[in-house]
Parts: structure tokens; sequence; C-alpha cells
């Protein structure tokens, strides 16, 4: 039969597919709109399973924070290429799936992987991405923070994001203290917010470490415990947030930022994604 120009636009629009692949897909399908779709989601399966060993680490980080600001989201999706992560079509798609995200107040991964998304889950909707664009593509980290106040950041290029959450705002507009801690995470990469938060089993991994560098330089047996724990109070100022010298004044600390923003203020937790 003859497929028109004007069928072929309009199977695009509706799966944003190529035109190429539009035209195969309504002569495959005698003309049968609902065929030539279900033809292009099965080859979106068929180059999904070609790809899966595939690996994608380019990508963008994508953050959505609720109206009230008592919750939010981000997540990291992937692709083969900076060239497809740049792609309209690809930012487009991280944004519609951390919104459905966020709407949903999704926890896990795989709740959000069954979100409906335009009249398919997420995870049918990324296989018909798959498809359409011709790369593996995927949902890498996902991430939902609740809390007093919800701060989003994602930075240039959105190869780095950052989710924090406040406490102690008693209404003040924390947009200035929101964008510097989250920039701060951002750029030094904090472990845990403060010493509390850190895993045990690091400390005591820094602590056999701080011991045997010590016991190497010839300090006496009877000091090297002493010496290891000054060792860890210098890891936990340069790996937990609090204690972090803040980057824009480092004649303070984080948590000396905080109390003279607001004496209450603090960060409660937080989540950093880095791309790949």
């Amino acid at each position: 039969m003859n497929i028109t120009a004007q069928d072929v636009n309009r199977l695009r629009a509706e799966t944003g597919a190529g035109m190429m692949d539009c035209k195969k897909a309504l002569q495959e399908s005698g003309g049968d709109f609902e065929k030539a779709i279900e033809y292009l989601r099965k080859k979106g399966q068929k180059v999904s399973a070609d790809r899966q060993d595939r690996e994608a680490k380019e990508g963008a980080i994508f953050a959505k924070v609720a109206p009230d600001a008592s919750y939010g989201v981000l997540l990291e999706l992937n692709c083969e290429t900076d060239f497809v992560a740049r792609n309209e079509g690809f930012q487009q798609l991280g944004e519609k799936i951390a919104s459905a995200a966020l709407a949903a107040k999704t926890r896990t991964l795989d709740e959000l992987k069954a979100l409906p998304l335009d009249g398919l889950s997420v995870a049918d909707t990324l296989t018909e991405a798959i498809g359409r664009i011709g790369e593996k593509i995927d949902i890498g980290k996902f991430s939902l923070l609740e809390g007093e106040k919800v701060v989003s950041y994602i930075h240039p290029g959105a190869r780095v994001g950052v989710l924090l959450v406040f406490t102690g705002a008693n209404g003040l507009d924390l947009a200035q203290a929101g964008k510097d801690v989250c920039m701060q995470i951002a750029a030094m990469s904090p472990i845990a917010v403060d010493k509390t938060g850190v895993d045990p089993a690091i400390v005591e991994k820094e602590i056999a470490i701080g011991i045997e560098q010590a016991r190497a330089e010839g300090k006496p047996e009877a000091m090297l415990e002493k010496i290891a724990q000054g060792k860890l109070q210098k890891f936990y100022k340069e790996n937990t947030l609090m204690e972090q010298d803040f980057v824009k004044d480092p004649s303070k600390s984080i948590a000396q930022y905080l109390k003279e923003y607001a004496p209450a203020l603090k960060v409660t937790a937080f989540t950093r994604f880095n791309l790949g």
C-alpha cells in the first residue's frame, strides 16, 4: 500500500521514532497505526535485549522537589554517549520520569520502573526509548528524601546532583543556604552528615591505617592509638559535611556557617549522585 509522508509524520509524532523506522513499521503493518506502534515496541524490545551487555555510563541527573518542600527525588538516567545525553528527547524523558516519581512519592527503583507513564510502565517506556534512540537507556540510581525542608541542586552539565534535608528552618527563606550547602556537597563529596553517620567499618579501617602509619614512622607503641585517633579526627573534618571547611569561606565549618545563618538550622540527610 502507499504510505504517505503525512502517515509517517503522524506515527512519528505519536511515538518519537525515526522517520525510516516509522515508514517501515507502517509498511510491515499494512498501514494500521496500532499494529505499527506495536511493531515499534517489539523493535525496541529486540534492541534492548541486544544492548543489555553494553555500558551506559553517560546521561544526566534529574531532581524534583514537592511544592511544600517536604520531600524530593533524585535520579540518574543513563545512556551510552554524551551526544544522546544532550538530546532534547532524552532530557524530556528524564524530566517526565522524575516528575512521575515525585507525584507518586516513589521510594524504590523497582517501584519507579513499575509506575505508569504515558500509557506504559516506566520500564516499558525505557525499552521503547532504546528502540527509538538505538542506545541502552536505564535508570542507574534513584533516591527519595523527606523532611522539614528539602532542597535540590543540579550542577551545570547535570553530571552531579544533590538532594538534602534541613531541620530548624523555622519558616526562613533557605534559598541561599540551600544552594551553598548543596554546592559544598557537590564539590567536596562528604561521606556523611557528621561523624555519627560514618560507617563503623570505615572508622575501624581508618584507625588501623593510622596505627600502621604511626608505627611505620617509628612512633612509640604506647602512642599509636592516640596518634590514630588524631588522624581519625582529621578524617572526620575532611569527609563529614558539618565539619568540612566551608568552600566559600574556609575560616568556618559548615556547622558554623549554618549556625550563623539560623541558630537551629541543621542538615539531617543528603544524597549525592555523580554520573557513572
